[in-house]
């Protein structure tokens, strides 16, 4: 029985970025469908952050992501970029990548892109070649993204996000009944995806009759 996981992220979370590895673990084992949604840790026009030259934050990459990193076996870079992108339009290309069926393929590349390779996901060609490369239409693509398509699609989901959801903070796992903040490890995602499974199966109806019968 499948067990839809949904995640709350940001392509700019570092931590968001670390719990893949973990999901992409179970999601090889168990029967399970992924759902990412959207979180703007800082919307437009809150100040970009620029972690180089923010000792607080260069610390914290150091102390705590980059061991993380190495110890999951995941291979990630704190971006050269200054300062770092807003996600608005990658998030808007990834609603027009859902409406393809790409939606999950254009998230994981997004954030390999930015991650991995420093790449400006903030930049419309950026997204665009990124969307090509998991195989959309890059001029139809693109101008979604310049004519601002999805725009509202997006706000709507950052909105349930916020105000429906709950959500305060990414990663954000939810699975059946169970919230699990921050990264978390493979074996407490596989044991929320069996306890979620064990309460569908104990939360079946079957046919059954009544005084009409």
């Amino acid at each position: 029985m499948t067990v839809k996981i949904t995640v709350y992220s940001d392509f700019v979370c570092p931590f968001c970025f670390l719990g893949k590895a973990p999901l992409d673990e179970v999601v090889k084992e168990k029967d399970v469908e992924v759902e990412w949604m959207p979180f703007e840790l800082r919307p437009s026009p809150a100040p970009k952050i620029d972690p180089w030259n923010e000792p607080d934050k260069l610390g914290a990459w150091q102390a705590y992501i980059e061991p993380t990193a190495k110890q999951l076996g995941v291979n990630m870079k704190l971006p050269r970029l200054s300062p770092h992108p807003y996600t608005h339009l990658a998030f808007e290309g990834f609603q027009y990548a859902k409406d393809h069926n790409k939606g999950n393929e254009f998230y994981e590349r997004v954030f390999s892109a930015f991650f991995q390779e420093e790449q400006n996901i903030e930049d419309i060609d950026v997204l665009t070649k990124l969307a090509e490369e998991v195989g959309l239409l890059a001029d139809d693509f693109k101008a979604a993204l310049v004519s601002r398509t999805y725009k509202e699609v997006h706000q709507n989901e950052l909105r349930h996000a916020y105000e429906e959801a709950s959500i305060t903070a990414v990663p954000t796992f939810i699975i059946g009944d169970q919230v699990i903040q921050g990264l978390a490890s493979k074996e407490r995602l596989a044991t929320a995806i069996d306890q979620a499974e064990k309460s569908k199966f104990h939360g079946f109806e079957g046919l059954s009759c009544d005084e009409k019968c």
